[in-house]
């Protein structure tokens, strides 16, 4: 079979939702309120857009009442005997006749079969017999090849790089080695090892995948962050165009311009033929006495009911707590200027507030809220090249590409990759661990970002597993072969309330004293018992951790309940940390400060433990893991510590 057909039959990457679209090629407005100038309350600061003049906010109201206290209730007791998994429902095409065959051919028709169905587990188990020479299958590299796609779509890279690598070894003379050599170069881009990627795709022969080539590394080279890391890249491939397109694209369009960078800029334009226009660094904004900056939020003016209005009060907290750290930066000599804009609970709102034309004379954006406006909120950012701030999304997928989006919390994968270090550096014991992960898009992704940080730091993850904290025959099943007492500690990536009382019952029945590491909803779990989590070595991730002893939190709060008449939220503390971090960067560094950023460490915030963007990252790189000692949350990681 030709290899041209192998790949269409199989559909090997047209369906790749872990990698870019380049691979599926390969198959088939309104005005703002005003500039806030004294302190308001923010269901009132704004008047309805659409109005001809800003006019100075004015006005106070009340933010809605807390919520009801949690009712107290008892843990859940151990179970003597785990309960025998329900079976689990059909679901999906069928599967193929005849799975786990001795017949090798129906084995290699099951393979491709699972594949396309997305089952790569499955996919997997089938293949995998084929592929060692002793099979003597005659289709082996194609069945190793099958192999490594499932691996990879299933994000198990260690599996598929053993693959790639026996394939290269045992079978150099397979004509679909450049296919291999493209795939093992987007794992190495997929798990950030830009080196080697480049490295293995000097591999493919010349002419052999060049468009696919030029498109993947268009994909990928820009996501790297750091600049010390392009130039050295650059030394290393010196004729590599796609390098040097992206690495101008940085300096011009990404905000790491410097006056030092001017010769070797004007040198790549020259070398590669770059159009200059396009690759021109515009001139860097003066740092000025005040700066504007646009709050782009679903205020929803136009909905006057309770209903709406308790459904977006933490809009509200959000907005009272930037009103406050505006206070505080004029009173410490670094003034901004406040642009409110109702954006509404739709996108087309938003577009019309993108058309406003004095929006792109801010200096920055903060918002929206919700994951489809971010995207085009994001978009006009890096068009206008003006900062924006999104409040409080860990979504670290919309600020993969974007030199000009930045996220104010830790992203989940950035979340799981600290509680790995933390592992690998503070816990003792055997260096293994089982990783369980709620069914959710963003628990899969800590899942697999755990994992993979963790064997990058030379430990092993044992299991994997997919969990759904209301099943607890999904629970029992995710135990029921684990020996909690061998492993080096459990991580539970799950804020259900099942998943907690389940966990300790089961470490309890094993007489099992197992680090346990997971979030931080679960000092919150009325069903766990704060003795119970305090009497073992629990870890948790709590990106949102207040000490309520420290000053600056203390005293954030007392100025909140004197404006408001009611306790800060969460919410209100979010807005205050993220414009008084922000307004003071502006004030040092002006508009385009994506350089300094990342030429700095985390520091301590204001009322949060820290913020920080090293390394040219745009999510928050600092991660307080906390523990109960003695029925007080303790920061185990302080900033400057780790």
């Amino acid at each position: 079979m030709r290899l041209s057909n192998f790949l269409t039959t199989t559909a090997l990457w047209a369906s790749l939702g872990l990698f870019s679209p380049v691979l599926a090629q390969q198959t088939t407005a309104k005005k703002p309120t005003t500039p806030a100038t004294a302190p308001v309350k923010p269901a009132a600061a704004a008047a309805k857009p659409g109005t001809a003049k800003p006019t100075p906010a004015a006005g106070t109201s009340k933010p809605a009442t807390t919520a009801p206290k949690p009712t107290a209730g008892k843990p859940a007791p151990a179970p003597a005997v785990a309960p025998k998994p329900a079976a689990p429902k059909p679901s999906g095409p069928p599967l193929p006749a005849n799975l786990g065959s001795s017949d090798p051919n129906t084995r290699y028709k099951n393979g491709k079969t699972l594949l396309d169905q997305t089952r790569y587990d499955l996919a997997m188990q089938e293949l995998e017999p084929l592929t060692a020479p002793v099979a003597r299958f005659a289709k082996a590299p194609e069945a190793a090849y099958l192999y490594a796609v499932a691996a990879s779509r299933a994000k198990k890279w260690a599996e598929a790089e053993q693959m790639l690598n026996l394939l290269r070894n045992e079978y150099p003379q397979w004509p679909g080695l450049p296919e291999a050599f493209f795939l093992q170069g987007q794992l190495s881009f997929e798990q950030g090892d830009f080196d080697n990627a480049l490295r293995v795709l000097t591999q493919i022969p010349a002419g052999r995948l060049a468009t696919e080539q030029a498109n993947m590394k268009a994909q990928y080279l820009p996501r790297i962050k750091d600049k010390a890391a392009f130039q050295s890249l650059l030394k290393s491939y010196p004729q590599e165009p796609a390098l040097a397109r992206a690495y101008a694209d940085k300096l011009a369009n990404g905000g790491w311009y410097t006056d030092a960078d001017k010769d070797q800029l004007a040198q790549l334009i020259q070398q590669f033929q770059l159009e200059p226009a396009r690759y021109t660094p515009r001139p860097r904004p003066a740092r000025k006495s005040t700066y504007n900056i646009g709050v782009l939020l679903p205020f929803e003016f136009d909905d006057t009911s309770w209903e709406k209005r308790r459904k977006n009060q933490f809009v509200t907290d959000l907005y009272a707590g930037l009103r406050l750290a505006q206070d505080s930066l004029q009173r410490e000599g670094h003034p901004v200027q406040l642009f409110t804009y109702d954006t509404g609970a739709d996108t087309l709102q938003l577009k019309q507030v993108l058309a406003l034309p004095e929006l792109a004379g801010m200096d920055l954006l903060i918002g929206p809220v919700y994951k489809s406006g971010s995207k085009i909120l994001a978009r006009y950012a890096q068009q206008h090249q003006i900062a924006v701030v999104n409040p409080l999304s860990q979504d670290g997928d919309l600020v993969l590409d974007n030199p000009w989006h930045y996220l104010f919390e830790p992203s989940t994968v950035t979340q799981a990759r600290q509680a790995a270090q933390f592992a690998a550096s503070r816990l003792g014991g055997p260096r293994t661990a089982v990783v369980l992960y709620e069914d959710t898009k963003d628990e899969a992704a800590f899942g697999q970002a755990y994992k993979q940080a963790y064997e990058a730091l030379g430990g092993k993850v044992l299991q994997l597993r997919r969990i759904n904290a209301d099943v607890q025959e999904s629970l029992s099943a995710a135990l029921s072969d684990v020996d909690l007492k061998t492993i080096g500690h459990l991580v539970v990536a799950s804020d259900g309330k099942g998943a907690g009382p389940y966990v300790l019952s089961a470490l309890k029945l094993q007489a099992a004293r197992t680090p346990l590491i997971t979030y931080a909803s679960w000092l919150d779990n009325n069903r766990i018992g704060l003795g119970q989590l305090d009497a073992r070595d629990v870890y948790f991730v709590n990106p949102k951790f207040l000490d309520k002893t420290s000053p600056g939190v203390r005293r954030f709060r007392q100025l909140y309940t004197q404006r408001q008449n009611l306790p800060p939220s969460v919410f209100a503390f979010t807005g205050f940390e993220l414009l008084y971090y922000f307004g003071n960067v502006l004030h040092q560094n002006g508009p385009a400060f994506q350089q300094q950023l990342a030429n700095g460490g985390p520091v301590s915030g204001a009322v949060f433990q820290g913020i920080g963007y090293p390394g040219g990252t745009h999510d928050n790189q600092y991660v307080p893991l906390t523990k109960l000692e003695r029925l007080e949350v303790e920061v185990l990681n302080p900033v400057g510590i780790r």
